[in-house]
């Protein structure tokens, strides 16, 4: 790099994690997080009332349970993760740039991440959202925070955001080849690949023509122009792409975990599916968790312990749970690729 070229910013975002697994540091994170109208996307009165009256009243000592099961002794397994990445993509970049680890809720914050690129001299930045797919309530969000603080800095820098990855060539071969070592010889008999869930109203206001989405059964098999913008296609995508890569000679599906409150989300539902193949008669199961790049309160408990003590008790003899990508060297490379397309010009 020239001596005087300034280094490109790169801001590597996840959505987030408590300080602890303790019930205070859990309330404050589920209060930033659920407060944010893209997330739930009701009248500010209604979501005032149910996050204060329904949800913080009694969430917090139960997710805090769930957590204190994956905490480590170093922290939170996705803090842990982030950081590695991180180090890694920084180590692979190189120094014409930085890179800053943030979270759209919690710790490190965006403005502090964007504040320590300022100061290391990054007049222009590359976001990364760490979400494969695109959806309002986590690459959106993100990137109308990082847009309002960066927006706010007297020197307000340029910005250049990496788009949803969920097709790119490296993630997908990432993810086949980390699914094909966890899979390899276990005889597995189904393979679910398993996706944060939205309400369906999210993916309704992705459609720019009201006619399309959730209208037939199958809207989401293909993407193309019609539904390409939609979260639950992009899903779909990703996991057609990564059965290809890996050559799959068992069924395979989607489904989607998660969900919260009584409205509908998107289907069909993890839990349902996975207690319905072992009625059926499927004994051993393989999951893909597809929309997490790092291993989490969602990877980690929800289907690395809940998920399969479920599945046991219905019947079923083995579900493996194919690790995230977290810091493998081959997500390195292939996240510090994405970086370098954004930056494009600039290099």
């Amino acid at each position: 790099m020239p001596e005087s070229a300034a280094p490109i910013g790169v801001l590597l975002v996840n959505l987030g994690t408590p300080d602890s697994p303790e019930t205070g540091d859990v309330r404050r994170y589920l209060r930033e997080f659920l407060s944010d109208p893209r997330v739930i996307d009701i009248h500010p009165v209604g979501r005032w009332l149910l996050l204060n009256l329904i949800i913080l009243p009694f969430r917090p000592k139960a997710s805090g349970e769930a957590y204190r099961a994956i905490w480590t002794e170093q922290g939170s397994p996705l803090l842990i993760h982030g950081r590695g990445l991180a180090e890694g993509v920084s180590a692979e970049l190189g120094e014409a740039f930085r890179v800053e680890l943030a979270m759209r809720y919690g710790r490190p914050s965006i403005p502090s991440a964007i504040d320590r690129l300022a100061r290391a001299g990054c007049d222009r930045l590359v976001v990364l959202p760490l979400y494969p797919q695109a959806a309002s309530s986590s690459s959106g969000s993100t990137l109308e925070a990082v847009y309002a603080a960066a927006g706010q800095r007297w020197d307000a820098p340029l910005l250049s955001a990496v788009p949803a990855f969920f097709d790119d060539d490296g993630w997908v071969e990432v993810s086949a080849a980390l699914a094909r070592e966890a899979f390899e010889g276990r005889g597995l008999e189904r393979i679910v690949f398993s996706y944060h869930g939205v309400p369906e109203r999210h993916v309704r206001k992705s459609d720019p023509s009201g006619s399309w989405c959730l209208e037939s059964s199958d809207c989401c098999a293909r993407l193309r122009p019609e539904n390409r913008g939609c979260y639950r296609a992009q899903c779909f995508e990703q996991s057609r792409l990564v059965a290809e890569r890996l050559g799959l000679d068992v069924p395979w599906e989607v489904a989607f975990q998660s969900r919260l409150g009584r409205t509908p989300w998107i289907r069909p539902y993890t839990d349902e599916r996975l207690a319905e193949l072992a009625a059926e008669g499927v004994k051993r199961v393989g999951l893909v968790s597809g929309s997490f790049v790092a291993d989490c309160l969602e990877t980690l408990e929800e289907l690395g312990i809940r998920a399969r003590e479920d599945f046991l008790a219905a019947g079923g003899e083995e579900l493996v749970l194919a690790p995230c990508a977290n810091s493998d060297p081959r997500w390195v490379r292939s996240a510090a690729q994405l970086v370098r397309k954004a930056a494009g010009a600039w290099r």
